[in-house]
């Protein structure tokens, strides 16, 4: 499933397509929705914004497109006046006069106004977002110390959006890592120094696999500027110390670690 770089990476895609062209071609499938599209229509996309896994496309008539692609939501891109193929159900086609953006599958989509966007009860619950680059360490830190997060666990803490919206399970196996935390400890347990860590790698993993992942040079090992340390290595050495990575399963989840340096 795809955690916050992804989506963010996503919505940068749409961002390029679409932002600030004039709405020419706008369309739901949803009958409730229906009564959107002439509204819409000649209106523009001034911002697409990302709460966690949610998008949040805002128009310049004040309204807000609210989509959570859960387990099979897909957004895409095509040339104005082309449909890709696709066995994908079209929820939502937004376009202008070269580039439309598309809503495959996705069954949580919503319109909402100022005040719902205030009160929706997704955008209530989640916490401050990692890849919103004026969240501080120091804030993190805080809200790993907080009355409500410094008992949790960090193997079910770090996956709870409430938390912190945006991280996932690569990025909960990465972050502990770097950190050299193991899963079943909690910020009460922490040294300052290890809380520092841990709240420096919590903004620094995400981000890096935000602005990186996927993208190659030549002078980085792998040729990958954001490689995987532990997730999917089980049974290899460790780069740090050299133990062996180990996978076990927390919180449903498949969890990779190393016991030589995760204490």
């Amino acid at each position: 499933m795809p955690e916050g770089p992804e989506i963010r990476r996503a919505a940068d895609t749409l961002e390029k397509a679409i932002k600030g062209k004039t709405l020419t071609d706008v369309w739901f499938a949803f009958p409730e929705l229906k009564v959107w599209e002439p509204v819409l229509l000649g209106e523009r996309i001034e911002a697409i914004e990302t709460r966690g896994k949610a998008i949040l496309s805002h128009f310049s008539s004040g309204q807000t497109l609210y989509s959570h692609n859960q387990l099979y939501g897909v957004w895409r891109v095509t040339d104005s006046g082309k449909m890709p193929d696709s066995n994908r159900v079209l929820r939502v086609r937004l376009g202008a006069e070269d580039k439309t953006i598309l809503l495959y599958s996705a069954s949580d989509i919503e319109m909402l106004d100022r005040d719902s966007l205030r009160t929706h009860p997704f955008l209530q619950r989640v916490g401050p977002d990692v890849l919103d680059m004026s969240l501080t360490v120091a804030e993190v830190a805080g809200r790993l110390l907080s009355t409500r997060f410094h008992r949790r666990q960090f193997s079910g803490l770090l996956l709870d959006q409430a938390f912190l919206a945006g991280l996932g399970n690569y990025l909960r196996v990465e972050i502990l890592w770097q950190a050299g935390i193991a899963a079943h400890h909690r910020a009460q347990d922490l040294s300052p120094e290890a809380l520092q860590r841990l709240a420096e790698a919590l903004l620094a993993v995400p981000r890096l696999s935000y602005q990186t992942r996927g993208v190659v040079s030549e002078k980085r090992h792998h040729g990958a500027l954001f490689r995987f340390k532990v997730f999917h290595r089980e049974g290899k050495a460790c780069e740090r110390c050299g133990s062996i990575i180990e996978r076990t399963t927390l919180s449903s989840r498949p969890f990779y670690w190393c016991p030589g340096c995760q204490h």
